[in-house]
C-alpha cells in the first residue's frame, strides 16, 4: 500500500497570503522601479521566500533568513528611529517621504515583517546549514554587479531609479561615503558581509532552529 501523504509543514493560508502579497508587489515594483530593483538582497529574499513556501524548502528559506536577518533588523531599528525623529543611517527615510505614493511605502513595509515570517517558516521546515553558503555565493555575485554595472549614488532625473543597490557605495542613495576610497570600501564590504554578518547569523540560527524536516 502507498504510504500516506505527509501533511504540509507550512499552513496553506500562509502560502496563499504571501503569494497574494507578491502578486501585487512584483508588478508594482516593476512598473515604478524597473527590473534592477530586484537585485536588492531584500527583494531577492522576497522572491526566494515565495518559492520556499510552496516547495517547503529548508534550503531556500534558510538562505533567505541568513541573508536578510541582520540588514532587516537594522531597517527596523532605523524605521523606529526615523519615526521618533532620531535619524540613524537614513535607510528608511523614504518611508516618511510624503512625495512617494502611500501604497509604495506600504508595500515596502515588508522589510519590517519578512524576517519574522522567515523565522517562523524556518521553525516549521527546519534550518538547512547549506543556506548560508548559498546566500554567500549569491551575495558575492550580486555585489560586484551592483558596484560595476548599476547606477552610483546621485541625483537622477527619475527619482525612482534604483541606485547604490545593496549599498555598495555607502548607506545613502544620494551621496557616496567619504570615509575611504570607493574600491577600498567595496573590498571591505565584500569581506565583512560574509565573515562579520552572515557567518554569525548562520551560527545563531544553526543553534536556535531545528534541523530540516525534509532533506532536499
Amino acid at each position: 500500500m502507498p504510504s500516506p501523504a505527509k501533511p504540509p509543514l507550512i499552513p496553506l493560508w500562509i502560502k496563499l497570503a504571501y503569494t497574494g502579497f507578491m502578486a501585487v508587489l512584483i508588478p508594482v515594483y516593476l512598473y515604478h522601479y524597473g527590473p534592477t530593483n530586484f537585485l536588492y538582497f531584500c527583494d531577492v529574499a522576497a522572491v526566494m521566500t515565495l518559492i520556499a513556501v510552496w516547495l517547503e524548502s529548508p534550503l531556500l528559506a534558510s538562505a533567505a533568513l541568513v541573508g536578510i536577518f541582520v540588514p532587516q533588523m537594522v531597517w527596523v531599528v532605523d524605521f523606529f528611529a526615523e519615526l521618533f525623529g532620531i535619524p540613524l543611517t537614513g535607510l528608511t527615510k523614504y518611508m516618511f517621504d510624503q512625495q512617494k505614493p502611500f501604497y509604495l511605502r506600504f508595500l515596502s513595509f515588508f522589510h519590517f515583517w519578512l524576517p519574522f515570517l522567515l523565522m517562523l517558516i524556518v521553525k516549521w521546515v527546519g534550518y538547512d546549514r547549506r543556506g548560508a553558503l548559498t546566500w554567500v555565493v549569491l551575495a558575492l555575485v550580486l555585489m560586484p554587479v551592483c558596484f560595476f554595472f548599476m547606477p552610483e549614488p546621485g541625483d537622477y532625473a527619475d527619482p525612482n531609479l534604483p541606485r547604490n543597490i545593496n549599498y555598495v557605495y555607502g548607506f545613502s542613495e544620494d551621496t557616496e561615503q567619504t570615509m575611504m576610497p570607493r574600491y577600498v570600501y567595496f573590498a571591505l564590504v565584500m569581506v565583512v558581509l560574509p565573515a562579520g554578518v552572515l557567518l554569525p547569523t548562520h551560527l545563531l540560527f544553526a543553534w536556535l532552529m531545528p534541523k530540516p524536516r525534509v532533506v532536499a
